[in-house]
């Protein structure tokens, strides 16, 4: 059997394995893993950690894209010539969301953040445009306060696709997400806060929740868990209707106690991944071929990149040992499902461009030893 301790690789997430396996034994002893129970109990600590507000825990972080964007068309009564901006350089889940609605996709360029450019989405924006999904690509915030003043004056919706911002602070306290209409995070196994595989969505407005929670759950209008716990009616407690065609994307309450257990070690987490991120930058930042990708301070620092023009040969030499880079992202337009469509675009995409034949993500996570930062340092700046 392949030894993997010997491994570095880009992520390796760190899970509690003790104090997890205790509450989730509680959980199958209740016999109730599905909606609620957990569920209910992990979006309020989610809130409180988080000073966010209408919380749905979902089985993932593309269920909530997907939602977003599906509630916002049916609340808004959006058509299907509607246009939804956003970035190439991301997961595909991102512009996924946007065609699984029957909306428009249109790609914007980034700017070297790694994230959209505010004076690109102006060049954008018509009467068809409804929203911009914003991706903190690697925790980053990038220029997310001048856009969200662009969807303010344009009067255009603003998702921001937190996937990687779980514990991105504006300043040393308050946190990311409240300033968009709603706001997505990943608890992918891989991310800051992990669950095997979960996500959670906020919603500025109250009745975006309402309507979400049906979407989440096959488009009925009562939970079981809301049934059975709140029903005054014993006898008719199974009666529900199914006013819109939904779809299965909660959340249960085995991946909820996962994410409970993470999210208290978050903050330490999150410190532990900025301190490695700092020897990073100070091992790399004298190479002149090397640009090192910038970050808000307060960044979750999901990632660390930097732009290489060699980049074939920098993971050939890490590799060999043993060491496994990635590559976040390759543009979203490369792929060929993209490529054969002709979704509307910046007219100059250079940046993302570059991004996606240069850009490499280096190992970063709570196992990760100085001692193993400073090795693939050498290997970079011998190889760049």
């Amino acid at each position: 059997m392949k030894n993997f301790n010997n491994i570095i690789n880009v992520f390796k997430p760190r899970f509690r394995s003790n104090e997890v396996l205790a509450n989730i034994r509680n959980i199958l002893e209740s016999g109730w893993t599905g909606i609620g129970n957990k569920t209910d109990v992990f979006e309020k600590e989610w809130e409180k950690y988080t000073k966010l507000k209408n919380s749905l825990f979902l089985n993932s972080a593309t269920a909530g894209l997907h939602i977003s964007v599906e509630v916002l068309k049916k609340f808004y009564g959006w058509n299907d010539q509607s246009e939804v901006i956003t970035t190439p350089i991301s997961f595909v889940s991102t512009a996924h969301c946007i065609i699984y609605s029957k909306l428009k996709p249109v790609f914007c360029d980034i700017d070297i953040t790694g994230t959209l450019d505010p004076k690109k989405i102006l060049t954008l924006i018509n009467r068809r445009t409804k929203a911009v999904i914003f991706v903190g690509l690697g925790g980053n915030i990038g220029n997310l306060k001048k856009i969200k003043k662009i969807c303010d004056k344009k009067k255009i919706k603003l998702i921001l696709d937190a996937a990687h911002m779980s514990g991105t602070l504006y300043n040393s306290k308050k946190h990311v997400g409240a300033e968009s209409d709603i706001s997505i995070f990943s608890f992918q196994a891989v991310k800051n806060l992990p669950s095997a595989d979960a996500g959670i969505i906020n919603f500025k407005d109250k009745k975006l929740l309402n309507l979400a929670k049906k979407f989440s759950w096959c488009g009925i209008d009562k939970d079981t868990y809301l049934r059975e716990k709140k029903s005054k009616n014993k006898i008719n407690m199974w009666e529900y209707d199914v006013p819109y065609l939904g779809y299965k994307y909660n959340g249960n309450s085995i991946m909820a106690q996962i994410a409970r257990v993470s999210l208290k070690y978050l903050k330490s987490d999150n410190d532990y991944r900025r301190k490695i991120s700092s020897i990073y930058e100070s091992k790399l930042s004298k190479n002149k071929n090397i640009f090192i990708i910038p970050h808000c301070k307060w960044s979750s620092r999901h990632l660390f990149s930097i732009l290489v023009k060699n980049r074939s040969k920098i993971i050939k030499k890490l590799k060999e040992k043993k060491i496994n880079p990635g590559v976040h992202y390759k543009s979203i337009l490369e792929f060929s499902y993209y490529k054969k469509k002709s979704f509307k675009r910046s007219k100059d995409m250079s940046v993302s461009k570059n991004f996606s034949k240069s850009i490499l993500s280096l190992p970063l996570h709570t196992f990760l030893t100085k001692k193993q930062v400073h090795k693939i340092c050498d290997i970079i700046n011998d190889n760049a």
